[in-house]
């Protein structure tokens, strides 16, 4: 679906225009054109393919989706692949914006993205000296308002995991717990996978050999690749923290299971020695000296008792019960 098809001419906006006017507008001076679509057709990206001379193969990756996070350059045009994450119910949603970059046109094409980028136009349209400097500016805008709505995810993971960690000490139900820190650790991984790709390729237009359509920008991508570098480190940082978080529920889920083992032994010891003395004076022998005495069944009940007793207060005073 066509979203906005705009012309500007040194930096300042000259009207919307339909599709089938690009071509004029794009061969004038200083001018460039900027599409948005939203879930683009074939056949809208097919037109669009006419209309800017886009290159088959980066046509393609459009049209495919589920591209990894990359930068391509294919002769005099860029074609950015940036994933989207949003946190929608406790669940990670990625969506998928691609972007086709030449010197006199800008396309972008979000899939699977229900936030839009209205406030990214309205701040190129205001800032007239740097969106004078074409199709590039935008590029960044477009980037950088993307990597932004990236740290909000950051903090909601961040608390997610203090959440749990703070579970891992008060609740007895640490099989939940380890579930969670599975699910959260999921989360993060596609996260991951959303910002280490686009880090790497954002680096090469900031240093080494970088393409002409950003060569007067390169101090604006050098921005967004420190907010992705910072964002990578958090992820890292999280990341850890649940492996660390996961071992220290297992351990005390094993610390749980050798408490239960310790009073179970506890209490087969004190029944042992009961049954081993009850036992004793329960065998078929005549000549038992106990058992003509008045007070032996009194006495032997007293000994069980007095030395389950005493098992039962050693195994208290050392925690095992």
């Amino acid at each position: 679906m066509l979203i906005n098809c705009v012309a500007y001419q040194d930096g300042k906006k000259l009207s919307d225009i339909p599709v089938v006017d690009i071509s004029e507008f794009i061969i004038l001076p200083n001018t460039f054109v900027w599409v948005a679509l939203r879930g683009a057709e074939p056949a809208e990206l097919a037109e669009m393919q006419h209309e800017f001379g886009l290159h088959e193969l980066a046509v393609e990756d459009a049209r495919s989706g589920h591209q990894r996070p990359k930068i391509e350059e294919y002769g005099d045009s860029l074609f950015v692949v940036i994933h989207s994450v949003e946190l929608i119910d406790g669940e990670l949603h990625i969506g998928e914006v691609d972007v086709f970059v030449g010197d006199t046109y800008l396309l972008s094409n979000r899939t699977h993205y229900q936030r839009g980028f209205a406030e990214v136009r309205a701040r190129c349209e205001r800032e007239t000296q740097h969106l004078s400097q074409g199709p590039a500016f935008i590029l960044y805008a477009l980037m950088d308002a993307i990597v932004d709505r990236y740290f909000p995810v950051v903090d909601a993971l961040e608390a997610e995991l203090w959440k749990i960690e703070e579970q891992i000490f008060k609740s007895p139900a640490h099989r939940y717990t380890l579930e969670q820190l599975y699910q959260l650790k999921r989360k993060v991984v596609l996260f991951k996978h959303a910002v280490a790709p686009l880090m790497e390729a954002v680096g090469k237009l900031d240093g080494g050999r970088v393409p002409h359509i950003v060569a007067n920008t390169t101090e604006y991508f050098r921005d967004v690749h420190d907010h992705l570098h910072r964002i990578n480190t958090a992820i890292d940082s999280i990341r850890d923290t649940i492996s660390t978080a996961i071992q220290v529920n297992l351990s005390m889920i094993s610390l749980d299971d050798s408490n239960v083992n310790k009073r179970l032994a506890a209490w087969a010891a004190i029944f042992a020695v009961a049954t081993g003395l009850v036992g004793v004076w329960g065998m078929n022998f005549e000549n038992i000296p106990e058992l003509k005495w008045k007070y032996g069944y009194p006495l032997a009940l007293s000994i069980v008792f007095s030395t389950c007793g005493y098992l039962y207060y050693r195994f208290k005073k050392s925690g095992w019960l």
